[in-house]
């Protein structure tokens, strides 16, 4: 794969037709998605009625101020889309994808330095807990509270997380090699302190665990952004550059982004979804002394469907660009497509 031109050098293009149908498809998309997000937390979080009421899918809550505020803000959120949209009508459909591109970036590097932080700092606490020295380093009081998985996460997860999303804004190394690396090395302490010290606890395990499965999700959604998937198709490969446009932005829409809202819908829709339950409460696992990370594990698997909903949607604007024949497009040779 290599870039065939440089969208520097294109910023005075022009197409024929604007594209603007699918601009407010794809700027749309993230913009809904936004939004479902936001109101997830005020219906689960705040306790916000939620925009059930207004379409007699099962509440307890009746139709209000608040819920009036919550379907408002989808209608804003198209609205908002729209405007924009219009008032920047002569930019590439390449230009938004690339902006999509590398706002994911900036979500991925921000995921990658918050489960690394917070793996660190979770397993530090789980081995003076282990070894009966919490108390001694933080005193019984807040050695009580780190006892307790809805501490630990306020206090200690929260900070790590927004340190976190910190470096990711000021960095631009998305450190997945380093992230392998550290599971590697995870794994190896286990095996030298079983075996060589006569030593293992659970928390060693669940970090292994941990970081594994933010490695595997996370990495998921740049490997898409550098095109990295091998193709298995061979009618892909005999197609034009037009026609193969046509395939991802059909593929993008019906494979991807399905699949996507498949996860968040499913995942977010109640209090007892799978990826809400356990974040709600703040679960753990049964192991007694292990890290207090799986409510943030199952929280991993939102992280991969809003990361790959922005990939995604950077890949639709890029297949509609060469629909429309704007340059700076990517070359794909047939090598790579096995």
């Amino acid at each position: 794969m290599a870039v065939s031109d440089d969208l520097g050098a294109h910023e005075d293009y022009r197409a024929d037709n604007p594209g603007t149908l699918s601009r407010i498809f794809g700027w749309g998309v993230l913009a809904v998605m936004a939004v479902f997000l936001i109101n997830n937390v005020l219906t689960f979080w705040f306790d916000w009625p939620g925009v059930a009421p207004f379409f007699g899918w099962q509440s307890t809550s009746e139709i209000g101020l608040l819920s009036g505020i919550q379907l408002a803000l989808y209608v804003a959120a198209i609205a908002l889309t729209i405007f924009y949209v219009q008032r920047t009508s002569g930019r590439m459909l390449r230009t938004d994808g690339q902006m999509v591109s590398d706002f994911n970036r900036f979500l991925v590097r921000a995921a990658f330095w918050a489960v690394l932080l917070v793996g660190l700092a979770d397993a530090v606490i789980s081995f003076l807990r282990v070894e009966g020295m919490l108390a001694d380093v933080f005193g019984p009081e807040i050695e009580s509270g780190l006892n307790k998985s809805n501490y630990r996460g306020i206090y200690v997860h929260v900070p790590m997380i927004l340190l976190g999303i910190f470096i990711g804004a000021v960095t631009r190394s998305l450190g997945f090699i380093w992230l392998a690396l550290l599971v590697v090395a995870a794994e190896l302490l286990i095996v030298f302190s079983r075996f060589i010290f006569s030593y293992e606890q659970a928390f060693m395990g669940d970090l292994v665990r941990f970081w594994y499965a933010a490695l595997f999700l996370f990495s998921s959604a740049y490997t898409l952004l550098e095109d990295g998937h091998v193709r298995v198709d061979v009618v892909y490969a005999s197609l034009n550059r037009r026609g193969r446009a046509v395939v991802n932005s059909v593929g993008a829409i019906l494979l991807g982004m399905s699949l996507c809202w498949t996860i968040l819908i499913l995942g977010m829709w109640s209090k007892a979804a799978i990826i809400n339950s356990p974040i709600l409460v703040f679960e753990t696992t049964q192991t007694g002394f292990g890290m207090y990370v799986k409510y943030l594990m199952a929280g991993f698997l939102a992280i991969f469907a809003i990361t790959m909903m922005f990939q995604f949607v950077a890949a639709f604007f890029d297949a509609r660009a060469d629909r429309r024949g704007e340059p700076g497009g990517r070359e794909i040779t047939n090598e790579i497509i096995h």
